[in-house]
């Protein structure tokens, strides 16, 4: 039997006399710890009060205070603004709504008075589909409504207007209120003129009127001009077309040359004649042509009508005068042959001209008011 080996012996000294056991292993030192999480309701309350519903950006911003404090996370300035954003914005939207669904909570209230819209005869046409000869009412007789309602009827009951013409203007950018004002002004007289030539036959109160595209029709693309004779200053019944279809071929002439004339004098410069003379000669210059070519009608028909004779007379003395004035060098001189001028023409042979070739003898109103023996009647605007 074998016995086992003795034991190595121990070294002797000073240093340790057996391995020492190892140490147990930690690792590297734990480095700083991370920042806090941003907290997700505090962002989404500023996000939603601005962009959403504010109501529930509200309710985000109270849910994200509350566990910013519990968790310790980020974002309590965010939380705040959205607060304080939701609630501005929630105000804005409640407001706007009690603004909006005011008008329909009082149709809704028995206490308050109901009122009926006043009955309109005729049928709801647009104006875009009214056309010369048409006559129609409009709501209240408003014919200064820039967006009126209009309802046609037959011209020989009560009427509120009736078209002269209606027109599409030129293409291109809005010309604005005042250009398109003075262009629908002398398109209207000019369709008028046309349409009832005898306008001493005209009711004194009937008035021209026109609807014109407004600015943000135009833009739209509606270019369309409604000129019309208004009647709703009394009620008036039957048509007002004495047009070239109407009339003899001796009065269309005559009333061509006598309209022309009136359209020349009542186109006088706006501005006042001591700022503005060079204009003043230039109109003058336009009424005596005028003048002439009614003189120039008036020589062809002497012969059968001697009432011509005495308008020829006033004629050529009137005619002298504008000229006068086309030439003067100072206010005062165009003030002058003006006034001149418009004593030379009297209402008294102009009517016994009318009455010569058969044309109404009543003298209007705008010409008894001291115009003169010529002129232009009431126009008013609807643009």
């Amino acid at each position: 039997m074998s016995t086992p080996p003795p034991q190595p012996p121990r070294p002797a000294g000073p240093g340790p006399s057996w391995p020492p056991s190892p140490q147990p292993g930690w690792g590297p030192p734990p480095g700083p710890a991370g920042p806090p999480a941003l907290n997700g309701f505090a962002l989404a309350s500023l996000l939603v009060g601005l962009l959403c519903f504010p109501p529930l950006g509200v309710v985000f911003a109270l849910v994200a205070l509350a566990q910013i404090g519990r968790r310790r996370e980020r974002g309590r300035a965010l939380a705040v603004a959205g607060l304080v954003v939701s609630l501005l914005t929630s105000a804005v939207m409640l407001y706007g709504l009690a603004s909006y669904t005011r008008p329909f909570l009082e149709r809704l209230d028995p206490s308050r008075p109901v009122s009926v819209p006043e009955p309109v005869e005729g049928q709801l046409t647009d104006t875009g589909r009214l056309h010369a000869g048409d006559c129609f009412n409009v709501p209240g007789g408003d014919l200064l409504d820039e967006t009126p309602f209009t309802y046609r009827t037959d011209c020989a009951r009560v009427h509120d207007g009736e078209v002269t013409a209606a027109t599409t203007l030129g293409p291109g950018p809005f010309p604005g209120a005042s250009k398109l004002k003075d262009t629908a002004t002398e398109a209207c007289w000019k369709a008028q003129d046309a349409y009832a030539m005898d306008t001493w036959a005209l009711p004194d109160y009937v008035e021209m009127y026109y609807f014109a595209p407004t600015r943000e029709a135009w833009r739209a693309g509606d270019r369309r001009l409604i000129c019309l004779i208004g009647t709703s200053g009394q009620e008036h019944k039957g048509s007002l077309r004495n047009d070239a279809g109407t009339l003899n071929p001796e009065q269309v002439s005559l009333l061509t040359a006598l309209n022309a004339a009136d359209g020349a004098l009542g186109s006088a410069p706006e501005r006042e004649l001591d700022e503005a003379l060079p204009e003043y000669r230039t109109w003058a210059g336009r009424v005596d042509g005028a003048l002439g070519a009614e003189e120039l009608v008036l020589r062809d028909a002497a012969a059968a009508h001697p009432e011509a004779g005495a308008r020829l007379g006033e004629l050529a003395a009137a005619r002298a005068q504008w000229q006068r004035a086309a030439r003067a060098a100072r206010p005062a001189d165009f003030r002058q042959a003006w006034d001149a001028a418009e004593g030379a023409l009297t209402a008294g042979t102009e009517k016994a001209l009318r009455g010569a070739y058969g044309l109404s003898t009543r003298v209007p109103e705008w010409l008894q008011e001291g115009q003169g023996g010529s002129g232009r009647g009431p126009s008013s605007d609807s643009a």
